[in-house]
């Protein structure tokens, strides 16, 4: 469990609009201000205790960070084997033919394929078109030296792996700290490993509300299509989490209900509930794609992500399921906009819950500011980077509450973007950034506090801006080309 949050000091006025009903589910005489958004990202980031590191099968390992130095389980290759198709042999030819296998005595030889486990007694292995198998004089078959074969040929060792040649069992083959690519998992299998230590990632799963909401087709009036579907998976793994279930809910007390309790990925826990086990994740791995949902389909989850049913009406259930379920609320709403009806919660058995607003954009504004530091402490990382950026417009102050206004760089500046209502898409999709604007506004050219969208580009940063060009340095002078063989000396200093 996670200490008491500390009480919110910025924020709101006293009596503003800002203020906020407390954790207990309906109790209006209990209130408090909401946290101000520097408060609550920073309580997102401190309530979190880091995953544990586990084992995780070596297909669901990419693009994870080993947690302990990895070594050899046996030698690679643990036996000596053929590099070619053709003859183990012992001593010069020709060679007596015996069955595959079998110790060799000198001049004796034995079939032998690629990769195969070289006899007892072999010194080397022929390749298949260097030698010839014809009759002796006594009309035997004997295996003798081809026109194909090179001077010398084979030599002692020829074509034949030895054992231990790549490492010795015990030796460490991956040092802690590396993140996992294909080759080092193809590795890990030829060190004799089934599933690798890896560092923790939090487990999230998704709950979707609303009944207006339709996932295909064009909506009728009072429907809306669904915008979390198509990305919230995908951005949760981008923030370093690994989505393993996506659930579609209703309205009522009994759907939240279900939906919250804790139980298996996958199991029926709502009624008329729409789960979509496995939904398809996949990105790059330096883009931080998420882990394939096999890979969690049987791990409960660390962190719940709700969408919807954060305001105060009597359809928006969250606090009070969480109140049921013995939870607390940590986050209650923040001083921002668009997002603050945003929810942190913990729930009595460690599970986190992250309630978003129903608007698009509110919702990834929330996601930004309380889920992204959460994913970051329970994933052994630091808390996403604020920089600064110098503003392209003039804001009036909006007193009480920080605005959060997706942007574009131009001409070096960060200029607010256009059709970023709490409802709309359009800006975020375009936007390099997201700005932090202080509830007194700001000026043009002022610095402002920003950060990086999870999939865009990271933000200048203007210490390295500010910092003096190194001079170049100076050359000395070539001295003029003398008649005479050319010196190229010059060239190799």
């Amino acid at each position: 469990m996670t200490p008491e949050p500390p009480a919110a000091t910025g924020g709101a006025a006293a009596g503003g609009p800002e203020s906020a009903p407390g954790a207990g589910a309906g109790d209006g005489a209990h209130r408090h201000l909401a946290h101000s958004w520097q408060e609550a990202r920073q309580l997102a980031y401190d309530c979190a205790v880091p995953i544990p590191p586990a084992p995780v099968p070596l297909r669901h390992a990419l693009g994870r960070t080993l947690a302990e130095d990895l070594a050899a389980v046996q030698d690679m290759p643990h036996y000596a084997s053929s590099a070619m198709d053709g003859w183990a042999v012992n001593g010069s030819g020709p060679w007596i033919l015996t069955e595959p296998g079998q110790r060799l005595a000198p001049h004796q030889a034995s079939p032998i394929v690629t990769g195969g486990l070289v006899p007892p007694g072999a010194k080397a292995v022929l390749r298949s078109e260097s030698g010839e198998i014809g009759p002796d004089e006594d009309g035997l078959p004997v295996l003798r030296l081809g026109g194909g074969a090179r001077p010398g040929e084979p030599r002692n060792g020829e074509h034949i792996r030895k054992a231990a040649e790549e490492a010795a069992a015990g030796d460490v083959l991956i040092r802690a700290g590396t993140v996992l690519n294909p080759a080092h998992l193809a590795l890990a299998a030829l060190a004799g490993h089934d599933a690798l230590p890896v560092v923790g990632k939090p487990v999230v799963r998704l709950v979707f509300t609303g009944g207006e909401v339709i996932r295909s087709g064009v909506p009728a009036p009072g429907e809306v299509r669904d915008t979390f579907g198509p990305q919230l998976a995908a951005v949760v793994g981008m923030l370093g989490g690994i989505c393993s279930e996506e659930l579609k809910i209703g309205d009522s007390d009994a759907d939240w209900l279900a939906a919250l309790e804790d139980t298996a990925p996958g199991a029926d826990t709502a009624p008329g509930a729409d789960t979509a086990a496995g939904a398809d994740t996949a990105a790059a791995a330096d883009a931080g794609a998420a882990d394939p949902p096999a890979a969690t389909e049987t791990l409960p989850a660390d962190v719940v992500i709700t969408t919807g049913g954060t305001g105060r009406s009597g359809t928006d259930h969250l606090r009070r399921t969480v109140a049921e379920l013995g939870g607390r609320l940590l986050i209650d709403g923040i001083a921002m906009r668009p997002g603050h009806p945003a929810v942190l919660a913990e729930l009595p058995d460690g599970r986190f819950v992250i309630g978003l607003p129903g608007n698009p954009l509110a919702a990834m504004m929330a996601l930004s500011t309380i889920g992204a530091p959460l994913l970051a402490a329970l994933g052994h990382r630091p808390p996403p980077p604020v920089t600064e950026v110098p503003c392209g417009s003039t804001l009036e102050p909006d007193p009480g509450r920080t605005r959060l206004m997706p942007f574009r760089m131009l001409y070096g500046m960060a200029s607010p973007a256009q059709h970023t209502g709490p409802g709309m898409m359009r800006g975020l999709a375009a936007a390099d950034g997201v700005l932090v604007v202080p509830p007194h506004g700001v000026q043009l050219g002022e610095p402002l506090p920003a950060f990086a969208l999870p999939w865009g580009e990271a933000l200048p940063d203007p210490a390295a801006a500010k910092a003096p060009a190194k001079p170049a340095a100076k050359r000395p002078a070539r001295k003029p080309a003398a008649a005479g063989p050319v010196d190229w000396s010059e060239l190799l200093g």
